[in-house]
């Protein structure tokens, strides 16, 4: 290994979900000082690379394979760049970062990673709804319809659906027929309430609220084709109510407060 490759490192950078005010401040410092951006142009917000100091070059990933992209690290880092890889909500959910990590494992150049805020928690904010509601669910499922990115079977929508959790759809929404009839199939009632959020927390975020009956024809109207959130679940409008949380109960003792009789 080359001295001058110890001198450089790759900074991986959660965006957030689209909002420049939702990176975190730890990413946004990264871009400050950072010599070169790799950043997914297809779904970053560009107005996140005027944080960067003028003449900093930029490189739109939409554009590359993994090999090129890991060649610009490569090319980068044995200068002793600091370069800021910078991937849309949190680089951990399909962010394709594990590839890159290996690349670099055996190159020997060394990486870390900055958490960002996934889209999911964007679109839960945008129709101001707590997945984790007592005696509804305590349980979020986050996951995809297999697309030309393969799901196995295991985790099939149909079987995730049968656990009634609160869920979170990524990258489906191009196809929320299959989505819709596989949530049936696993035994949503055709009334459970499902939301499809946009583009959340951009300026031109679409919120769609519905029921499993009414879902599939309010995308198609709206034209709704990518970049969108579907969350599913009896959290979105819990028609029998739900319990109030423990926490803030004024009876229930914890370690940080002594609970009244009544």
């Amino acid at each position: 290994m080359s001295q001058n490759k110890l001198t450089g490192k790759v900074i991986f950078v959660g965006a957030g979900p689209g909002d420049p005010e939702l990176i975190t401040i730890k990413g946004s410092r990264a871009l400050e000082r950072a010599d070169r951006v790799i950043y997914a142009g297809s779904l970053v917000n560009p107005t996140l690379l005027d944080i960067c100091r003028p003449g900093t070059p930029f490189h739109d990933s939409a554009h590359l394979t993994l090999e090129e992209v890991v060649a610009l690290m490569s090319e980068g880092t044995s200068r002793g760049e600091m370069i800021v890889r910078l991937h849309t909500g949190d680089p951990s959910m399909y962010g394709a970062i594990k590839e890159q990590f290996d690349y670099l494992d055996k190159q020997e150049i060394p990486y870390s990673v900055i958490p960002g805020v996934s889209s999911v928690f964007a679109a839960a904010a945008a129709v101001k709804r707590e997945f984790t509601l007592p005696d509804i669910s305590q349980t979020l499922i986050l996951t995809r319809l297999a697309g030309r990115t393969p799901v196995p079977e295991r985790e099939a929508l149909e079987k995730l659906a049968k656990h009634q959790a609160s869920m979170a759809i990524f990258l489906s929404v191009q196809d929320m027929g299959s989505v819709v009839a596989a949530l049936l199939e696993g035994g949503y009632p055709v009334s459970t309430p499902i939301a499809v959020i946009a583009k959340a927390s951009w300026p031109d975020e679409e919120v769609l609220l519905g029921t499993l009956e009414t879902i599939v024809e309010k995308v198609k109207q709206a034209g709704i084709r990518k970049q969108a959130q579907i969350l599913v679940g009896d959290f979105l409008d819990p028609a029998n109510g739900y319990a109030r949380s423990k926490l803030y109960d004024p009876t229930f003792t914890h370690e940080y407060r002594q609970g009244t009789e009544t």
